[in-house]
């Protein structure tokens, strides 16, 4: 999943970003409100951490303008400042979610995977596709009882198909959320992916669920045998 993240403090928005990256995120940072915005507004994210003590345009504006332009990615607030009119004037500007520094990285994760479920359409804690089954929380993959061991990027590809299970995705949708928004190698990095997940979840197993439509992109099908 592909995560903004908007921090003046340069220390704080690289540590989160390597934490992330970590966990399987795609991650993009702005260092100011006026860069943020127009990620925000030029790039479709799964979620937005968002500072609130931004030079230029703060975090409550930059809120507030991508409410304004209907972008509803959620957003979650960071502030240096703790009290109920910070927090209230964050959720009244469009925010999702609140969070004062100084913060858990453990508790950030989780609120963000708590945005990540929510949205237009169900979410649920587990993603479950047939009897294939990925727990974004305890980073867990299964197919039946049997558990399946991926990398983070492996896990975050699988993730993101999971969350659009029976949908074509292209190359350059998966690449939009799956990698980052600096990536400049070869696009052809996708179809290596899906093959790992291939050899993972659906050969060891006598199933054809990832599949490929020829000259558009990729599908998982839930009844895929």
């Amino acid at each position: 999943m592909r995560i903004l993240v908007v921090e003046d403090d340069k220390n704080v928005a690289r540590a989160v970003r390597r934490g992330l990256e970590s966990e399987g995120f795609a991650v993009d940072v702005a260092f100011d409100g006026a860069e943020g915005l127009w990620l925000a507004s030029e790039s479709a994210y799964d979620a937005i951490v968002l500072d609130i003590m931004l030079p230029g345009i703060d975090g409550y504006t930059v809120c507030a303008r991508l409410r304004e332009a209907d972008n509803w990615a959620p957003i979650l607030m960071l502030t240096a400042r703790d009290g109920e009119r910070d927090e209230a004037a964050a959720l009244d500007t469009g925010a999702d979610d609140f969070l004062a520094k100084p913060f858990s990285y453990v508790v950030l994760v989780a609120r963000l995977r708590a945005l990540l479920r929510r949205g237009g359409h169900e979410r649920p804690v587990v993603l479950r596709a047939g009897d294939l089954a990925l727990d974004p929380a305890a980073h867990r993959v299964s197919r039946g009882d049997d558990e399946i061991a991926l990398t983070p990027r492996q896990f975050s590809l699988l993730e993101f198909l999971m969350r659009r299970t029976g949908e074509v995705l292209s190359k350059s949708e998966i690449l939009g959320h799956v990698w980052d928004f600096a990536f400049e190698g070869d696009p052809n990095i996708v179809e290596v992916y899906v093959r790992q997940l291939r050899q993972r979840i659906d050969e060891p197993f006598g199933r054809r669920s990832l599949q490929t439509v020829r000259l558009v992109g990729y599908r998982l099908d839930p009844d895929g045998g």
